[in-house]
């Protein structure tokens, strides 16, 4: 394909190639956002691989070490009702109620009564959910870091304020 297209292979990304072919066979269409967004949609995949990967270490998902990490980012006494969980991590309720029975049954969380709202709960974190958190959380940082950093310093400011633009603004 990349003769057919005429670019190299160490220039050619996921992205460029979706794109030479929506070139070639419509023109006339703008697909320039695909520049972006198949980037975005890519590096999505890498890093959550990358990420549960790392969180394999810990026998579980990166998605339950979101809710532990987020609980102990918190502060004492590490509890935050699930509307609070579900603000920060960006998932919808239903798939934070499943999670939260999950990391529950791990004995990371533990579900309580809401005492400001009789039918409401609060998510605490455990003692055994503290000390994964203490642990993954140093190896989730530095996996983060990994993974940006081919990029600079001031690249990885630059590129973390035009993806919170886009972010907001397709709120």
């Amino acid at each position: 394909m990349e003769q057919r297209i005429g670019i190299k292979d160490d220039k050619l990304d996921v992205a460029d190639r979706g794109i030479a072919l929506w070139r070639t066979e419509r023109p006339e269409i703008d697909c320039s956002g695909k520049a972006i967004t198949g980037r975005v949609l890519r590096l999505a995949e890498t890093f959550m691989s990358a990420m549960n990967a790392n969180m394999a270490q810990y026998g579980i998902r990166y998605s339950y070490y979101a809710i532990v990490g987020t609980l102990r980012a918190s502060g004492k006494p590490y509890r935050m009702s699930p509307s609070e969980l579900q603000n920060t991590l960006m998932i919808t309720s239903g798939g934070l109620s499943n999670l939260l029975r999950k990391v529950e049954a791990l004995g990371y969380i533990r579900r309580l009564d809401d005492p400001t709202d009789g039918r409401g709960v609060i998510v605490e974190l455990t003692d055994s959910g503290f000390a994964l958190s203490e642990e993954a959380m140093v190896s989730q940082a530095a996996t983060e870091r990994r993974l940006v950093g081919s990029l600079d310093a001031t690249e990885q400011q630059q590129l973390a304020k035009l993806l919170k633009r886009l972010v907001l603004s397709n709120q």
